[in-house]
């Protein structure tokens, strides 16, 4: 494990760091990320009683700006559907997607625009499993080439 992941863990470990643990856990399971945050919370109070009022603060702080985080992304989506409703450039965008259908999902490897490509295929309720196919065709596509490209420029490097 890099030193920079072992050290992130060592600084939100419970219960040294319990109420940044808290507030971290309680707003990643306030957005759309598959999260809870009664255990962390549960956990500091259990190993630290004399914390159960300022860990029910933090945990309802970082809920809450969690859940702010969600809507504000809620209020994007809303505001691109207005805007690709009304231009000409996002219509085309949306018309070449429900063209292409699934298959458009070969390009979720892109940097940028591969992570939104697949959620809009989501949000257009193209089938899932065809579009899984795809999407892991073009990221096996990417991984394979770069690493192909990686170890050409840098042959020596990972034989011992």
């Amino acid at each position: 494990m890099p030193d920079w992941s072992t050290h992130l863990l060592q600084l939100l470990a419970l219960p040294e760091f319990g109420l940044s643990t808290v507030f971290v856990v309680s707003f990643v399971s306030a957005t759309l990320l598959p999260l809870g945050s009664e255990p962390a919370v549960f956990g500091l109070i259990k190993l630290n009683p004399e914390l159960f009022w300022p860990t029910i603060l933090v945990a309802t702080a970082g809920n809450t700006l969690g859940g702010a985080v969600s809507w504000l992304m809620g209020l994007g989506t809303h505001k691109a559907v207005d805007r690709a409703r009304g231009s000409h450039v996002d219509v085309r965008a949306l018309a070449w997607l429900e063209r292409f259908g699934p298959k458009a999902c070969l390009l979720a490897w892109l940097p940028v625009v591969g992570d939104p490509l697949c959620a809009v295929a989501g949000w257009m309720k193209f089938p899932f499993w065809p579009c899984l196919a795809y999407m892991a065709i073009g990221k096996f596509a990417r991984y394979l080439t770069m690493t192909a490209v990686l170890l050409w420029f840098f042959p020596g490097v990972l034989t011992p």
